[in-house]
């Protein structure tokens, strides 16, 4: 049976539109143009996966920030500084996020548009501001949702915070989004239902173990199978 009269809160990246996927494109092709001559892609990746880590803590997360993370491993894998000219190519290899495109997942727009004439819908998104509004209006699904929050990150007093502001109802209030870290656990621990929607391509600084035998814990395939629940 469908829940009727409910509070959906969506994630944004890797849940309504493609993200971590064109970043690990820029990667796989940063690697490619750096074609180090004794460590293999792994290390790398590896090495990369270090410096974007302490980054995301110092820094924040977006395109920004990527792109420090690919210059600090450029200087660490050449024991020096790029050049100007160096730095312009790993600013080009990553022009996908640089000018902010969008591509949504399948059936994001009709299942927001069908969830929205018997659901509140409220978007929360981490992340640059200032490139997470352009997200939301190059997407053209803004117009969906009563609220949109963009939050630096997403921790247990993010949705406590949430709640408290938008006078929500934690047991008639869902986290929709694919990342055990940002989305689910914290929405659980402040007590808000989740529904999890996997993506293939969630950064692996989003992961995280789900308690398998949580009942307020949703498990879907797809996004469309939202509207055989909600």
């Amino acid at each position: 049976m469908r829940a009727t009269g409910q509070t959906l809160v969506f994630d944004a990246d890797d849940t309504l539109w493609e993200n971590n996927v064109l970043f690990e494109r820029v990667i796989a092709d940063f690697m490619e143009w750096l074609a180090h001559p004794t460590l293999d892609h792994s290390a790398i990746r590896t090495m990369f996966n270090d410096i974007e880590a302490a980054n995301t803590v110092t820094h924040g997360y977006g395109s920004r920030v990527f792109l420090r993370s690919l210059g600090e491993c450029f200087a660490r894998l050449q024991e020096r500084p790029a050049t100007e000219a160096e730095r312009r190519e790993i600013d080009a290899l990553a022009v996908a996020l640089v000018e902010h495109r969008v591509e949504l997942v399948p059936g994001v727009a009709s299942t927001l548009a069908e969830l929205g004439t018997r659901h509140e819908l409220l978007l929360l998104t981490k992340g640059a501001a200032d490139e997470q509004q352009n997200k939301v209006h190059v997407s053209g699904l803004g117009h969906h949702f009563r609220s949109i929050h963009i939050v630096a990150e997403k921790n247990v007093e993010t949705y406590r915070r949430l709640v408290r502001n938008e006078s929500l109802r934690p047991s008639e209030t869902w986290m929709i989004g694919n990342s055990p870290k940002s989305d689910i656990n914290p929405a659980r621990a402040a007590g808000l239902n989740a529904v999890l929607v996997p993506n293939d391509n969630t950064w692996i600084l989003e992961h995280d173990d789900v308690d398998p035998d949580d009942a307020g814990v949703l498990r879907l395939e797809r996004f469309a199978e939202l509207l055989d629940h909600f």
